[in-house]
């Protein structure tokens, strides 16, 4: 119990690091930001498939009713951290960008049969970005010209910390939930400059701290095809509520040929919604040699309330967004989890997905995503280990929407599964 309770303290450490922004990307600027990748760094080889997955070796929180398969005797803890280059293209302009993140920390065990609990802190979303742009405006006398810059920035985004149980009640089918405390805040500023004086400055700054409950519930069912091919279909359901945030908006104007200052402050009260998520998935497994699975993914942004800076107020409304859908698909494959060779024990992974965006971008939709992924898991084979693992993975990803900027982003992602046999009792001769 002491070595859990130092786990789970382990995985609330985490949480300074995960406050830090894994993100520049100034698609980052609408909604809640970039969404951040979820699954942990076995099934990031495999592009984030994980619904209808059932590792007993690894914690899957992307589908709760997989604890229920959790190898008894057992403690597993996983933690992972992400490198990433990005490369920003907008016509002939080209800039790069680099990020290291600590994304999760997870944990799970038996707690009895056919009943597994996890608990952990994961990335929900994250918003870093700064940029700026400058022009020029023709004065009314026609006769003078009057430059101005825009400057943008913003921090924050969210972060869970959840509890999960997973239960099999019959066999084959498993029902599992994760119960967990949503968290951040969204910081945004832009900020209007004249080189003239004449014209006013303008400031304006979005904030808002989000604290808030999670629900997401699990349902899996497998069937044995034959002596060696298992067949699991896995589905998710993720609760849609109201954060009950408060959303400030600050407009801060000043004119240095008067030097008078106005500052005015709008408040959207109770303006951001959660979207409901639905997910279903299947996989295939073939003893410990070969793993092939599907995701798909809808959240439900359409109906999703956000505030708005209408000119005259700041208003929390539905339609700003758009429901957004992800299909993932993602390969295993072990020649041999138990043989004498060292390399016959790793495993190879592949996976490729493509999703479409929840925002906006005036009239427009925002960027599609492609991703390809490849990884391996590395066991840990020593005289007192041989169930723990390296996950490593590389993963390519590309956001595109038409006459907006491009991004290609080449991340690695490192974890390591901790996995001890904590339970077992001695036996003495």
């Amino acid at each position: 119990m002491k070595k859990i309770i130092a786990a789970m303290s382990i995985a609330l450490l985490a949480t300074p690091a995960l406050a830090q922004s894994g993100t520049n990307s100034p698609y980052s600027q609408y909604g809640i930001g970039a969404l951040s990748d979820q699954g942990n760094s076995f099934n990031r080889g495999m592009n984030g498939v994980g619904l209808g997955l059932r590792p007993h070796n690894q914690i899957n929180y992307l589908n709760p009713a997989s604890y229920s398969a959790v190898d008894s005797l057992t403690f597993i803890f996983d933690a992972g951290l992400s490198l990433q280059l990005t490369n920003f293209k907008e016509g002939k302009v080209s800039k790069n960008a680099r990020n290291a993140d600590f994304e999760y920390a997870v944990g799970g065990f038996r707690a009895a049969r056919n009943l597994g609990v996890a608990f952990g802190i994961l990335p929900i979303s994250n918003i870093g970005y700064n940029y700026s742009n400058t022009g020029s405006v023709q004065r009314e006398d026609a006769l003078t010209t009057t430059t101005y810059s825009n400057a943008y920035s913003g921090t924050g985004g969210l972060h869970e910390v959840f509890l999960g149980v997973g239960w099999s009640p019959y066999k084959g089918v498993s029902v599992g939930v994760n119960g967990g405390y949503l968290w951040g805040e969204i910081d945004r500023n832009v900020a209007n400059s004249y080189s003239d004086g004449y014209a006013k400055s303008l400031k304006k700054n979005q904030y808002c701290t989000i604290s808030n409950y999670k629900l997401d519930f699990g349902v899996q069912y497998q069937h044995e095809l034959n002596d060696k091919d298992v067949l699991t279909v896995g589905a998710t359901y993720g609760l849609g509520h109201s954060l009950h945030a408060d959303p400030t908006l600050s407009i801060m104007s000043a004119s240095a040929q008067t030097a008078v200052y106005d500052t005015t402050e709008f408040v959207a009260h109770d303006g951001i919604d959660f979207p409901a998520q639905i997910a279903a998935g299947v996989s295939c497994t073939h003893g410990t040699k070969w793993t092939v699975a599907l995701d798909y993914t809808l959240q439900q942004w359409a109906n999703a309330k956000y505030p708005q800076d209408n000119g005259n107020g700041y208003v929390a409304k539905t339609g700003l967004f758009k429901d957004s859908h992800k299909v993932n698909a993602g390969f295993e494959y072990c020649q041999n989890t138990e043989g004498r060779s060292f390399l016959s024990r790793i495993r190879y992974r592949f996976g490729a997905g493509y999703s479409t965006p929840y925002i906006k971008i005036g009239e427009k939709d925002g960027p599609n995503q492609l991703s390809v992924s490849a990884g391996v898991g590395i066991p840990i084979v020593n005289v007192y280990n041989n169930r723990s693992m390296l996950n490593v993975s590389a993963q390519w990803v590309r956001n595109d929407a038409s006459g907006f900027i491009k991004e290609n982003t080449f991340r690695i992602n490192v974890g390591f599964t901790f996995n001890e046999r904590w339970f077992a009792k001695w036996k003495f001769e």
